[in-house]
């Protein structure tokens, strides 16, 4: 089987599931595993992916996102190729997605273990019974957040913080002095796919001065492949940094 990933994130899913002679493609963005990163063909980006490479490779599978794919451009890929997309919007749908991609891909024995592993770490979140009202960034110029029905926002409330904007969709606009009426205590800067820096930091804690302001990596929040095994760990020790 010849395999094309144009998501980041399953990409990583498919290197853990020992798939490494069957990828022949990804896209600039799938940073890990970094070997793949240096070798494999990159077919362009998540968003602006060059169909001529992909057509090149002749691939048996290729692997979309709902999300962070073009839908037009998914379906120019699906008229000549087998394309798998999926739709994630908290951990239980990727479980089933790490699974389905198991079962795809003949390598269902490692995806149940990696859904295993995942959802013990999980399970041992220390319980939340007053979680920190907070805000997430996305991006800046303008501010965006992220709503409540969105993969970031069941992280979020795992993690044990309360998205104070999880009454709206997708990923909306938002003003600073809408984080500050929303009595937000905690405000996280994703690393993408706005790289906030520790300059933001200083810049928005003069305006939201009762706020606590922490830099977020966000393949934790947003990457729901086999990355989703490192994230329990991330959240104990973020929520540790909220709280000093």
């Amino acid at each position: 089987m010849r395999i094309v990933s144009l998501v980041p994130s399953q990409t990583e899913l498919l290197y853990d599931l020992g798939l490494d002679e069957q990828v022949v493609g990804i896209t600039k963005f799938c940073v890990h595993p970094q070997q793949w990163f240096r070798s494999k063909t990159r077919v362009g980006g998540t968003k602006s992916i060059h169909i001529d490479r992909v057509m090149a490779l002749k691939p048996d599978l290729i692997i979309a996102n709902k999300e962070e794919n073009i839908k037009e451009q998914v379906d120019e890929l699906a008229a000549q190729f087998r394309v798998w997309t999926s739709d994630i919007s908290n951990l239980t749908q990727a479980l089933q997605m790490i699974e389905s991609i198991g079962e795809i891909t003949q390598t269902i024995s490692r995806a149940t273990a990696l859904i295993e592993t995942i959802s013990r770490r999980f399970s041992l979140l220390p319980a939340t019974p007053n979680p920190v009202r907070t805000a997430y960034l996305i991006w800046q110029n303008p501010y965006m957040t992220v709503g409540g029905d969105t993969f970031i926002n069941d992280m979020l409330l795992r993690a044990g913080f309360e998205n104070i904007f999880k009454d709206r969709l997708r990923y909306p606009e938002i003003s600073l002095n809408e984080i500050a009426e929303n009595d937000c205590r905690l405000l996280l800067l994703s690393s993408e796919p706005f790289p906030f820096k520790q300059n933001h930091i200083a810049t928005l804690q003069q305006q939201l001065p009762s706020t606590k302001i922490i830099l977020a990596d966000g393949e934790m929040f947003s990457w729901y492949g086999s990355r989703l095994l490192l994230a329990p760990g991330y959240f104990e020790k973020l929520r540790k940094m909220s709280d000093a």
